[in-house]
């Protein structure tokens, strides 16, 4: 893993920060004997951050009454851990919410090991993790998952996922959870379900979080898939707040007190509930990092949300109020202007930096935001229009215009079609077809048109092959990333969510359309070569010297632990090396 501090300053100070792990050198005695407080493990077992030599190892005790609470944890080579090869102890407490985190090192590359702890007389359940391959390496497969929102369903999704055993790693490329109160988005189910939120209200405060943590943790699904793989994670928006952005969010209100507070009680909890390992002492505002699995592939997990982002452009503010009309001039100077910025100055450079020097045959962004450019027209965008409508009115303006133009070839039932439906052509509806183009989600790359040019040159001119995940839309898309000049540069594969619905949700799409409707917005969108507008699923992608493929898997529902997997609705493609382009498997 790259980053700022030395690996002396990080053994210094690694167990004094917050959310901060140990560091596990070797076989040690079973610990202090002076701590008796006895306690459960009730949230499973993690692993995440690996690289050659470490790992970071995680879980949280259930002290039976407040105090220091010391927890054994052993690491072996064997389920059955008779051929240890790291022990030791530590005092957990409430002050870091009684989360235990390790970071195993001195390690071996590309190995395999497992991994419990012990606290009194009881044991935790078992965690298996491997550390990153080093050197030539064929083959690497990562399941690539996003935005699991408690109370709309089950996470059949982790489920699916946890059915596999041929991972590296997890990818998780933020809303681990969400902040909203009980009855909030997708709650509809919740109650039926038995999965309302704790607390039962908005998350602001470190006991907030800290309660909601806990819920997810708790889950079946969850608790298996880390505890068969290490995961590596970023954050979105809702580990904070909806839509957050450098200082505020759309989710907080002046009322709700500081959102600097409120940024920093969520992060800590972050760092405290998942297994990352911190930057340096105190410091849970960096998260973007560097992973190398051997020659084939390195990993850059970027934060696009919280260390650098300017607030989100409104559509609203280029609107006139008298007559709708939509200054395009204006937006495309702001969208463009060289100094807005996602990742902010020290992460851009970051990357800048990482990317020139970086030597993995392919170059992998794992950030949270789509990067293709996904402009609409702008009624369908704006949501004045729905595609069926702009599709059937777009064909009747067109037969307008012909029988206007005194077009021979039109038909008779053309004719009779036009006069019968000529009324819905109103200055209106004409006004709207006639709107240009426009990014359908400012929240995404598309509002931050520079900084995005910055990195696909950078990239170009060191002739990587990128590969750009992206979450945060609850659809799957797959992408090819082209510069403004029409350079092919790379290729972008979005995952579906664990949960949270997507635009059939927003659009409020029926689901004997859906199938048409992503048809069509393929077609609208030059680059995209991939659209799933209902589907609750993950990605997988297998690397290997010649290709990385992308296999979309669905389940067939969330409201019910019996599930399926949605075969029918399954998606795979392929980029070829040194081709910047999908084809369909």
């Amino acid at each position: 893993m790259t980053h700022n501090v030395s690996r002396r300053d990080f053994l210094a100070m690694s167990a004094k920060g917050v959310g901060a792990a140990v560091i596990s050198y070797g076989l040690m005695g079973c610990g202090s004997e002076e701590k008796k407080i006895p306690g459960e493990f009730l949230h499973g077992v993690a692993s995440g951050d690996p690289t050659h030599k470490e790992v970071i190892l995680w879980t949280r005790v259930t002290p039976e009454y407040d105090g220091d609470v010391s927890v054994y944890w052993e690491l072996a080579t064997d389920d059955t851990f008779s051929s240890l090869v790291q022990t030791g102890s530590m005092l957990t407490n409430i002050g870091r919410d009684y989360t235990v985190k390790v970071d195993a090192i001195q390690l071996e590359a590309g190995k395999q090991y497992f991994y419990r702890f012990k606290c009194g007389d009881n044991l935790s359940p078992v965690g298996k993790t491997r550390t990153l391959p080093e050197g030539a390496v064929t083959s690497v497969k990562l399941a690539v998952l996003s935005c699991a929102n408690f109370p709309a369903g089950y996470f059949n999704v982790y489920e699916l996922a946890a059915q596999r055993d041929d991972l590296d790693a997890v990818v998780h490329l933020g809303d681990y959870l969400y902040e909203y109160a009980r009855g909030g988005y997708a709650s509809e189910n919740a109650a039926s379900l038995g999965r309302e939120v704790l607390p039962a209200h908005e998350l602001i405060s470190l006991t907030d979080y800290r309660s909601r943590y806990g819920q997810y943790h708790q889950d079946a699904s969850l608790q298996k898939l880390h505890a068969k793989v290490p995961f590596i994670t970023v954050w979105d928006d809702h580990e904070v707040a909806n839509d957050a952005w450098r200082e505020g969010a759309e989710n907080h209100q002046a009322a709700e007190g500081d959102f600097d507070l409120r940024k920093q009680s969520a992060l800590q909890a972050y760092f405290e509930w998942l297994p990352i390992r911190p930057w340096r002492e105190g410091n849970h505002e960096d998260i973007y990092r560097s992973f190398s699995f051997g020659d084939l592939v390195d990993l850059h997990m970027l934060d696009t949300r919280l260390v650098g982002r300017d607030k989100q452009l409104d559509y609203a503010s280029y609107m006139d109020p008298n007559s709708g009309a939509f200054n395009d001039k204006a937006f495309k100077a702001d969208v463009t202007w060289p100094y807005r910025t996602m990742l902010g100055q020290t992460q851009l450079e970051w990357l800048q930096g990482t990317l020139l020097q970086a030597t993995g045959k392919w170059q992998v962004l794992g950030q949270q935001v789509l990067m293709g450019q996904m402009s609409l027209p702008a009624a369908i965008a704006m949501q004045t229009l729905s595609i069926p409508e702009f599709a059937e009115l777009g064909a009747l303006a067109q037969l307008a215009g012909r029988a206007q133009a005194g077009d021979p070839s039109l038909t008779a039932d053309e004719l009779t079609y036009l006069q019968a439906n000529q009324g819905k052509l109103t200055p209106e509806v004409l006004a709207q077809l006639q709107l240009p183009a426009i990014p359908y989600n400012l929240d995404a790359w598309d509002g931050y048109f520079y900084e995005r040019e910055v990195i696909l040159s950078t990239a170009k001119s060191a002739n990587h092959n990128l590969v750009v995940l992206a979450g945060d839309t609850h659809n799957a898309w797959a992408n090819e990333l082209k510069d403004y000049k029409g350079n092919a540069i790379g290729v972008e594969f979005a995952t579906s969510s664990v949960s949270s619905p997507g635009l059939e949700y927003y659009l409020n799409i029926p689901l004997e359309q859906i199938p048409a409707t992503e048809a069509a917005i393929v077609g609208m969108v030059e680059h995209l070569k991939y659209a799933n507008l209902k589907d609750r699923g993950y990605m997988m992608l297998s690397f290997t010297p010649e290709e990385v493929r992308s296999d979309w898997f669905f389940v067939d529902s969330i409201l019910s632990k019996d599930f399926n997997l949605a075969s029918d609705r399954n998606y795979s493609a392929v980029t070829k090396i040194g081709v910047p382009s999908i084809a369909p498997v």
